[in-house]
């Protein structure tokens, strides 16, 4: 009973005490589940006729923003695959969006968009970012474990139909607070596995001593960085756009093993940085490769393919896609979404929860009285 009586404590006020920032994180995390599809109808940039052309080398991309732009500096080039524009990173706060089967740009987009809104929610709660990213770390710490005090206080004490029933089925007919219990306690149990999912995964990307210790646990091992860098000696005299070209056709035709036209290439600005190549862009994961400049050697500095990974790195680079419910398409998309708006009730049906019962008690009192 004592342990029963803490854990529900422990449940009531660190619930209180993280419950704004779950709220929020939920919400902001429904909205930005589906990102990419809501951008797909809102903006008409992002699609490019294909008409049966070949897509241009980020030579002539970077060519045509550089003529049409010639106070930025363009820093890379990202293509979507068919019938898609290509976004043009440049020094500024705006995305450059090129056809690019023409090198025609298409639009201008400023960043701080109503996504980078969301985004600086789910990521800071809109605080500064020192102090908006403690807060959002620690108030899914605490999520974590109330979701397990949570299962605890949820536990039936005995296993005949009419605990199985409480547990396991909402009363839709009920009076308001039957109901809004059935919300949270029901609720709460099924989206439970999810939930510790979607939390596992935001406390793996908001503190590194926690992805560290997941690393160290699952066999990981600590390697000195390599840094990715051209070797100068070899052909120093290479014009950067035709080995950027190349680059950018290797990645494609041999490094690529998912969606190769969904690839990323960088412009280096000195003989000795490497070309940033970024390949296999599929359900939320991703592989970095960077090229010798000079030679395209694929450097030490590169991604393995995904699944010669061992299981730690293998964890890490899988963990973003598990978090964003892309790592099974639109099903898992369309299951965290449920699960992060449930997430984002429970706060606000356990204080209601926890309100009724404190006004019965001062009723309960004034009676007395």
């Amino acid at each position: 009973m004592t342990f029963k009586k803490i854990n529900a404590w422990i449940h009531l006020w660190f619930g209180i005490a993280s419950g704004i920032v779950v709220v929020i994180l939920g919400i902001t995390g429904c909205i930005l589940v589906f990102e990419q599809e809501i951008r797909s109808i809102s903006s008409p940039w992002l699609h490019a006729a294909s008409e049966g052309r070949p897509l241009l080398p980020p030579s002539k991309l970077y060519e045509a923003v550089s003529t049409a732009l010639p106070d930025k500096k363009v820093a890379s080039v990202w293509y979507h695959g068919e019938a898609h524009t290509a976004h043009v990173t440049v020094n500024s706060d705006s995305t450059i969006f090129v056809d690019p089967y023409t090198a025609k740009i298409v639009a201008m987009v400023d960043h701080e968009d109503f996504f980078h809104i969301v985004e600086e929610g789910h990521f800071y709660l809109w605080l500064p970012k020192s102090i908006g990213e403690q807060i959002v770390g620690w108030g899914t710490f605490i999520f974590f474990f109330l979701l397990i005090s949570g299962l605890i206080l949820w536990w039936p004490k005995r296993w005949n139909k009419r605990s199985r029933d409480q547990s396991f089925k909402i009363k839709w007919k009920a009076k308001f607070k039957r109901l809004n219990y059935d919300l949270h306690n029901v609720l709460g149990f099924y989206s439970m596995i999810i939930a510790m999912l979607l939390a596992f995964t935001g406390l793996m990307m908001s503190f590194q001593w926690f992805n560290k210790g997941v690393f160290w646990v699952t066999g990981g091992t600590d390697k000195p960085r390599v840094e990715a860098l051209s070797d100068t000696l070899q052909n120093p005299q290479t014009k950067m756009l035709v080995q950027v070209d190349k680059a950018w056709s290797k990645g494609i035709h041999e490094l690529a093993e998912h969606n190769p036209k969904d690839i990323i290439v960088s412009f280096p600005e000195k003989a000795s940085e490497a070309i940033y190549v970024c390949t296999d862009m599929f359900s939320g994961t991703w592989r970095d490769l960077y090229l010798d400049q000079h030679t395209l050697k694929v450097l030490p500095a590169s991604n393995k393919k995904l699944l010669d990974e061992n299981v730690a790195d293998l964890i890490r680079r899988v963990n973003y896609g598990i978090h964003v419910g892309t790592i099974g398409e639109l099903p898992t998309k369309i299951l965290f979404f449920i699960v992060s708006l449930i997430c984002a009730s429970l706060p606000i049906t356990g204080f209601i929860i926890w309100w009724g019962k404190k006004s019965k008690s001062r009723k309960k009192a004034t009676r007395l009285i």
